[in-house]
């Protein structure tokens, strides 16, 4: 992939121009890193303070009911956001839906079990649905190749 920057004061507005041979993963990343406007931090409570997480500071999101939370080594952290909602504004590269409740971030895996079962580097433990076990083995063997 090359990169071009110009750097020009006579330039009135910023414009991000792709070109590329079709539509991969990494393009849809990149379209939609450009297109977020918000910031990389969660906001989590817990009890009556509230925290700013970084997103690579979480280790997963869980639903229990209407209530969602955020692990992280700190602790867990009630979010206001919907899974759905968390689903589709985080990085696609970094978080991965792994069951009906809960969103993993890849980063924070550190084993698998052969009975779909996901370890964490807290410790914590969270079961893949099989419904989502080739979404995660597609982004795996992506990452992989990405690598060499």
């Amino acid at each position: 992939m090359k990169i071009l920057l110009d750097i020009n004061p006579r330039n009135e507005e910023t414009t991000v121009t792709i070109h590329c041979k079709e539509m991969t993963p990494a393009i849809q990343e990149i379209l939609a890193y450009l297109n977020k406007n918000d910031t990389d931090l969660i906001v989590g409570k817990d009890g009556e303070n509230q925290h700013l997480i970084k997103h690579e500071d979480i280790h997963y999101f869980r639903t229990e009911g209407d209530v969602v939370t955020a692990a992280t080594s700190e602790g867990i952290f009630k979010v206001k956001e919907k899974l759905y909602e968390l689903e589709n504004s985080l990085p696609s590269h970094r978080f991965i839906r792994i069951s009906k409740s809960v969103i993993a971030n890849l980063y924070a895996m550190s084993h698998f079990e052969p009975t779909l079962c996901v370890h964490f580097i807290s410790g914590e433990k969270e079961y893949v649905s099989r419904h989502y076990i080739s979404r995660i083995k597609e982004v795996l063997k992506m990452n992989r190749r990405e690598t060499k």
